[in-house]
């Protein structure tokens, strides 16, 4: 299968793009620079020029594949709805290249968009009027159906952990550093889903290779790790204490950070395991912590 795949240099999308290879796929990645395209190369992959808000170049790209797999997102929290709604638009940029063909496009959302404090599950949907600003990526694809897309979503959890990570839990290693704290808020018994980067990788390939269209599937291997195990497992490394914040106080220690420090959103993945065969092997986040070069620097 020719594979184009967006956000292809990033941390989730180049160990996309080579699991993919690795799996005899043919793959075309997104590049917006010369270093992208580069790199691109230098992994094997075959280079397509062009940007997420340049809706042509990502028509053309799904065009001339077989399948989509959008993992690429605007990472700037500081502009959270404005890059969810870009997202939405390149996610219909995308559809217009693959519509009435039945083609796959496998997009990118989040654990985070089903309601909090209990266990979710792929069957849920979010629902636009009070889910966070990611479900609008899933509304976007989702409405592709009609138009013979065999549009499919994969939820990511909060940390896709691994060497290079550069998500949030190095940006709370940073908050710890630069305040002196480690934090977590409340008992930190909020939980937090999890999966290793080459284990997420996989699933994007099975999900593409067997999913169904119309359907969530759920790309965590751990159903949640306490909030507060994270925030201890940060202050030994880093030798600080570890201290708890009340909710109001969440905004002073976190910054923008802390809707997602305070979330509980604990998931299920034993439907996608079935569904696809997919059973992760990589190690935990925790462990991920002590291995992974997280405080190297």
């Amino acid at each position: 299968m020719h594979v184009f795949v967006t956000g292809a240099t990033g941390f989730v999308g180049s160990a996309v793009v080579r699991e993919l290879l690795d799996a005899g796929h043919r793959v075309t990645g997104l590049a917006r620079s010369d270093a992208s395209a580069a790199a691109l190369q230098a992994a094997g992959a075959q280079v397509h020029r062009g940007a997420l808000d340049d809706a042509d170049s990502l028509r053309r790209g799904a065009a001339a594949a077989d399948g989509v797999i959008h993992t690429a997102f605007i990472h700037d929290f500081a502009h959270y709805l404005d890059n969810c709604q870009a997202d939405g638009r390149a996610i219909a940029a995308l559809g217009t290249g693959l519509a009435g063909s039945d083609r796959p496009l496998l997009v990118t959302s989040g654990t985070a968009v089903l309601p909090q404090g209990r266990l979710g599950i792929e069957a849920e949907r979010a629902d636009p009027a009070s889910a966070p600003p990611r479900a609008i990526s899933e509304t976007a694809a989702l409405a592709l159906l009609p138009q013979r897309v065999r549009a499919m979503v994969l939820r990511l959890p909060p940390s896709v952990h691994g060497e290079g990570d550069h998500g949030f839990v190095p940006m709370l290693i940073g908050i710890a550093r630069d305040t002196g704290v480690s934090a977590h808020v409340g008992d930190g018994a909020n939980r937090w889903p999890a999966v290793q980067r080459t284990d997420a990788a996989r699933l994007y390939r099975l999900a593409l290779e067997r999913g169904e269209a119309g359907t969530c599937y759920h790309g965590n291997a751990e159903e949640g790790v306490a909030f507060g195990e994270i925030a201890a497992a940060i202050g030994r490394h880093l030798q600080l204490p570890v201290r708890s914040v009340p909710a109001e106080a969440a905004p002073a220690q976190f910054g923008w950070m802390a809707r997602f420090a305070s979330q509980d959103v604990p998931t299920s993945s034993a439907w996608t395991r079935e569904q696809l065969g997919w059973q992760p092997t990589g190690p935990g986040l925790l462990q991920d912590l002590d291995s992974a070069g997280y405080f190297a620097a």
